[in-house]
């Protein structure tokens, strides 16, 4: 297997290089994502750690040998997947030599690709190993471009939060550039193309992300049938809901529904 994903997670220290290094192989890199509190890494041949915060990405080059050190007490979550940089796919992503982060524009997106990533190694269904590799290339060529590009500007991040926001609270309905043009006081085109550039998303597919989140929820956590929770998610057909829901996860919502039964 030439990508692997683990999630750490509570009060303590549990991630050591110790045991990152069996599911790596020696040409390897890691990107890592922050998903709650914050941790101090330490890399080897590095005196000072570095910091993680919730919301921010890491690339890790081969060789970094990652170890928390941070005080116990302090509940955290991070994601680490690991995958062989010797794929001429990488290379041409020409992934930078030393460690680098940033606080990502993108995170509820790529929040989403790592869980289903983590859902593929779990599930081991069909051609999982491939279409792992399908998220782990898009995940690092997006990464790559936010990195390239550097943080946002003041005024385009509130822009992308407000906007994120407004769906946030209306996810359930129908949102169009319109909407989103006078959220930020700007013109539907601009609002398009800024959301697109800041969360590689289009604004339809932001909505069903959302709304897709909700559903694993739902699915899992209620006595709803399928149905009632593609209608309350504002789907019309069931059967569309269905499609939508197969090609986030790569399974039918029956799937997860049945876990709980």
């Amino acid at each position: 297997m030439q990508w692997t994903i683990s999630r750490f997670q509570g009060r303590h220290p549990v991630m050591h290089s110790a045991a990152v290094r069996p599911m790596l192989q020696d040409h390897s890199g890691m990107l890592l994502l922050m998903t709650y509190g914050g941790i101090q890494l330490k890399l080897a041949g590095k005196d000072e750690p570095i910091a993680l915060r919730r919301g921010e990405l890491a690339y890790l080059p081969p060789g970094s040998q990652p170890s928390v050190v941070q005080q116990e007490g302090k509940v955290y979550e991070l994601y680490v997947l690991g995958f062989t940089v010797d794929r001429d796919e990488i290379r041409q992503l020409e992934l930078p030599a030393a460690h680098q982060s940033l606080k990502t524009i993108r995170y509820d997106w790529m929040l989403e690709r790592f869980r289903t990533l983590a859902e593929e190694d779990k599930e081991r269904l069909s051609n999982s190993t491939i279409r792992g590799w399908g998220i782990v290339l898009e995940l690092l060529a997006l990464w790559s471009r936010e990195n390239s590009t550097g943080a946002a500007a003041p005024a385009t991040a509130r822009h992308l939060e407000r906007m994120k926001e407004f769906i946030q609270d209306r996810y359930r309905e129908k949102v169009t550039k319109e909407d989103l043009g006078r959220c930020i006081g700007r013109t539907p085109n601009y609002a398009a193309t800024l959301f697109r550039q800041g969360t590689g998303q289009t604004i339809s597919g932001y909505v069903h992300t959302q709304r897709m989140k909700t559903a694993v929820y739902m699915l899992t956590e209620s006595l709803l049938t399928i149905e009632e929770i593609a209608d309350y998610l504002g789907y019309g057909e069931v059967s569309y809901f269905q499609r939508i829901f197969r090609r986030s996860f790569g399974m039918p919502p029956s799937h997860y529904a049945s876990r709980h039964e």
